[in-house]
């Protein structure tokens, strides 16, 4: 069971520094804002809760368990929240292209940001 546990262990912390990398890449690559604000929020917290579980696995004590727990509690608590502001920075600001939204509620709301970027 333990040499099982290691193996999966070893291939989560494999798969989510693959899923980290992407995301680092596509924050350096992506044209706009909010692509960048998608790259930076979903491989990445997919990517911390792999090695996450990586770690877990390869760990397997209760102290480890429940700092592990709470580390993925803190991130998937804080990175939305983060992407949100970014987001809406980013809208107010007018430094993204609004051509590229599909809908634009906040335009409807008048709460408009500057002119488009």
């Amino acid at each position: 069971m333990g040499v099982i546990a290691d193996w999966l262990g070893a291939a989560c912390l494999v798969a989510g520094a693959v899923l980290a990398l992407a995301a680092g890449i596509g924050v350096l690559r992506f044209p706009d804002a909010l692509s960048r604000m998608h790259a930076a929020t979903k491989p990445q917290v997919l990517g911390v809760l792999l090695l996450l579980l990586g770690i877990a696995l390869r760990l397997r004590t209760m102290p480890d368990l429940g700092m592990v727990l709470l580390v993925a509690i803190f991130q998937l608590a804080t990175a939305p929240v983060a992407a949100q502001m970014i987001g809406r920075a980013a809208y107010r600001s007018g430094r993204l292209d609004r051509s590229l939204l599909d809908a634009d509620e906040l335009a409807e709301r008048g709460q408009g940001g500057g002119q488009v970027g």
